[in-house]
């Protein structure tokens, strides 16, 4: 079995649009809950791969397969309340460990003790909700899942973000941060054993003669010759320390970099996240703006979307003069992309954070129960046309069995049909082409 990173497949339940609603749900900031999560995830998948009961947990998480945990998420009475503290407690055990945890997660990310609680219940159900689907769709055994977890133990070093620990909670074991031995200490010569040097007094660089080196005690006990400047392996040091340190500091700043980019969600090459404006005919794209926004419904309701997105265009349309006059013929050309609806790679399978956009047009349908749509599913021209026209059509009846919403009239894939991008241009190229939109009919 291929090297799986669970943290990776975790990740995608949590886009921005999910952190906004979060953070609207319990009154704290976007980056507080940003930050709180990023701790949260190593917190929880480390648990997993510690655990002494994988066992209980495998069944548990083959239980949460089939629970639809995902698909509820921010829902505190999804009906899997009682499961989720189970596989908490098959991880962290005593209720001690879990609230150390929390309370040190809660002073990193500047966010309630109360919010912190809450949110480790949304990330246990993102985690074990995507764990148990990992592990039906690959159709692991027992045997399979304790390897699957085995595997994490060398990667969870990386997943702590920068400036937080849980070391000093008894858990440094766990990433791989337990302390360490000096690395400004050269190791004994054999020609002088530690034996010779009277233990009780420690010889200093006041106290230290020709024939007593300086030594150093590290935290383990062990005494280590300090080499004098006069001496050449210090002479060494001098500039390797220097060196190494520079190293060190380009290797953290690199991966600093690399988190920020990963914060920044990216559209997966095979499904559209493409905008287009709404009042123009002929489709052509524009540059999404991923800044968040509220959209507020007649109701009164708000939900949280991209500016300029789907739901922004679409509440915006409904209440205009311009879909009240609007005949068939003219609904028919003006279609609205979905800017954060996304496949797997070449199946008609929703990826987890695109339930959130589906949840925000269900509420926008409902507030206007005279609105009718039709969904259409767009492929690139790259690859067999009959096949391209399958997928366009079984992703577009997936997006209406994911809305459940009996104003959903119609859904339909027309392939390559509309493609405008020639096969043989770049992935990135022929992105424009591959999409999921909705139209409104009368």
């Amino acid at each position: 079995m291929s090297f799986t990173n669970l943290i990776d497949l975790i990740k995608g339940q949590f886009g921005p649009s999910t952190v906004s609603q979060t953070a609207t749900q319990l009154g704290e900031s976007e980056s507080g809950i940003s930050k709180a999560i990023s701790a949260l995830l190593p917190a929880i998948i480390g648990g997993l791969v510690n655990s002494n009961a994988r066992s209980e947990l495998f069944t548990s998480v083959k239980e949460a397969s089939s629970s639809g945990i995902l698909s509820n998420l921010l829902d505190e009475s999804n009906g899997n309340q009682s499961l989720i503290t189970r596989i908490l407690n098959l991880i962290f055990g005593s209720g001690d460990k879990l609230e150390a945890i929390t309370t040190s997660v809660s002073e990193y990310s500047g966010i309630s003790k109360d919010s912190t609680n809450s949110l480790m219940n949304v990330v246990a159900a993102s985690t074990i909700g995507t764990v148990g689907r990992y592990v039906s769709e690959n159709n692991l055994d027992a045997a399979s899942f304790d390897s699957l977890l085995n595997e994490q133990k060398n990667n969870l070093s990386n997943l702590l973000p920068a400036g937080f620990s849980f070391a000093a909670l008894g858990l440094g074991n766990w990433f791989g941060n337990v302390d360490a031995e000096p690395v400004n200490v050269i190791p004994e010569p054999a020609q002088k054993p530690v034996a010779e040097i009277n233990p009780t007094i420690p010889v200093t660089e006041e106290n230290a003669t020709a024939d007593t080196p300086k030594i150093d005690v590290t935290r383990s006990g062990q005494t280590h010759e300090i080499v004098s400047d006069g001496d050449s392996g210090g002479s060494i040091w001098k500039w390797l320390l220097p060196l190494l340190l520079l190293l060190l500091l380009g290797w953290f700043f690199w991966k600093q970099c690399n988190k920020k980019a990963e914060a920044v969600p990216v559209t997966t090459t095979d499904s559209a996240a493409v905008e287009v404006d709404s009042t123009n005919p002929a489709g052509d794209t524009v540059a999404v703006q991923r800044e968040t926004m509220v959209v507020t419904l007649p109701s009164g309701k708000t939900l949280q979307a991209y500016k300029g997105g789907i739901e922004d265009q679409v509440v915006t349309f409904l209440k205009s003069d311009d879909y009240k006059k609007s005949t068939e013929e003219q609904l028919k050309d003006k279609w609205f992309n979905f800017d954060n609806i996304n496949f797997e790679f070449g199946k008609a399978i929703l990826t987890p954070e695109s339930q959130a956009q589906l949840d925000n047009l269900k509420m926008i349908l409902a507030e206007f129960p005279d609105a009718k749509i039709k969904i259409g599913a767009y492929t690139d021209k790259k690859g067999d046309d009959a096949t391209n026209l399958k997928l366009s059509n079984d992703r577009a009846n997936a997006i209406k069995s994911s809305l459940k919403s009996s104003q959903v009239k119609e859904a339909e894939g027309y392939g390559s049909k509309f493609a405008k991008v020639p096969a043989e241009a770049s992935d990135k190229e022929r992105e424009s082409d591959r999409k999921t939109a909705i139209r409104f009919i009368k």
